[in-house]
């Protein structure tokens, strides 16, 4: 696979892009290396898709292994600029596994409150080793973010850090700044999954700043994708229990809705609806054609893309993929949802320690 590497490679996001960011001289200048995540060239998709270009935006190559550190250095930066006790946020795992990270390389604590047994061990073991106070809420997200709005206002201490924090989206949008840099230019098409909303709102908000500041001539269509046990924005309503093996999407009334359908209409894109088969597919697709190992939810993406591609107008007529250039955001890592890897059944064929055993058994005598 080709990675692409621009001017994003080096530096932390809030020094990169301090002159698009709403950072000042008491800001901190916070960073554990997030930003500057590889832009890698599909070798095997690519030929499923027949688009000209296919890239996969790999944010599972940031620090806590998802596309949250790019909101939360902001978010938090600003909290300790305010003078914040604490940091806090409803979470389905990314967002809690962040806030934690971030609030303790700045020296605040974080508290994080998780809808009970929907949170993947792998993104919830992040949050207790930064030392994060993880709450478990005997309910589902929504719930969670309604009471860690409501405790923000009414303990201004504590600083709430989900994407309703506009210094989320602000940081977000940077994945935007760093694919056209990597580029020389917007995609077509941005294929994104869709949970809260806010990553499609801020993927849209920086290609549309990068746009007006004429660092690239166009603006790509947003291609948002929901779990269909989990498509409040698909169903135009929200959804009371939503269920989905994509947990890191798996919410029912997201906070950024309006936004997202904003970005989906000023873009002349779609967000639609892809079944946990065919996100188990995607996942699995992913991992063993293109060495690429993501959380589930990532995978949904991927899987939109592979329904997007078998519309019949798709290889034909004005729609036409042949001459498209598209980007696939990869949002976290499979070991955040180890779970879901482990539970594929795999057989291993024990044999002796020996030479002769070794080859019978890989077919080589």
């Amino acid at each position: 696979m080709e990675r692409l590497t621009g001017t994003s490679a080096t530096g932390g996001v809030l020094e990169r892009y301090r002159d698009r960011l709403p950072v000042t001289d008491d800001t901190p200048m916070l960073s554990l290396g997030e930003g500057g995540t590889p832009l890698v060239s599909s070798r095997r998709l690519i030929e499923r898709i027949g688009c000209k270009d296919l890239y996969f935006k790999l944010e599972m190559c940031n620090p806590t292994s998802s596309f949250k550190d790019r909101g939360m250095v902001l978010a938090v930066a600003k909290a300790a600029e305010a003078n914040a006790q604490a940091v806090l946020c409803a979470s389905t795992g990314n967002t809690s596994a962040s806030a934690a990270a971030y609030a303790a390389h700045s020296g605040l604590d974080a508290f994080v409150l998780v809808p009970h047994g929907r949170i993947a061990g792998g993104k919830l073991a992040q949050a207790v080793a930064h030392g994060a106070r993880v709450l478990a809420v005997r309910g589902n997200f929504d719930d969670a973010l309604a009471i860690a709005r409501r405790v923000s206002e009414k303990h201004p201490v504590f600083s709430l850090v989900n994407s309703v924090n506009p210094h989320r989206i602000e940081g977000q949008k940077t994945a935007a700044f760093e694919i056209v840099d990597d580029l020389g230019e917007a995609p077509d098409l941005l294929f994104i999954p869709v949970g809260n909303a806010g990553n499609i709102t801020a993927y849209w908000r920086g290609f549309v700043e990068y746009y007006q500041a004429e660092r690239a001539s166009r603006k790509p269509r947003l291609i948002g994708w929901q779990a269909a046990g989990a498509a409040p924005i698909v169903r135009g309503e929200p959804v009371d229990d939503p269920q989905t093996v994509a947990t890191a999407i798996r919410i029912g009334n997201p906070a950024s809705w309006e936004s997202a359908v904003a970005a989906r209409d000023e873009s002349g894109g779609e967000i639609n609806a892809v079944t946990d088969d065919e996100i188990l597919d995607a996942y699995h697709l992913l991992a063993e054609e293109e060495g690429i190992f993501c959380e589930p939810a990532s995978a949904a993406c991927v899987a939109g893309l592979l329904k997007y591609a078998a519309r019949p107008e798709a290889l034909e007529g004005p729609e036409s993929l042949r001459d498209q250039t598209i980007v696939c955001v990869i949002t976290g890592h499979g070991l955040k949802d180890p779970e879901t890897a482990l539970a594929t059944e795999t057989e291993a064929t024990e044999v002796d320690a020996d030479l002769a055993a070794v080859e019978s058994a890989m077919g080589l005598s």
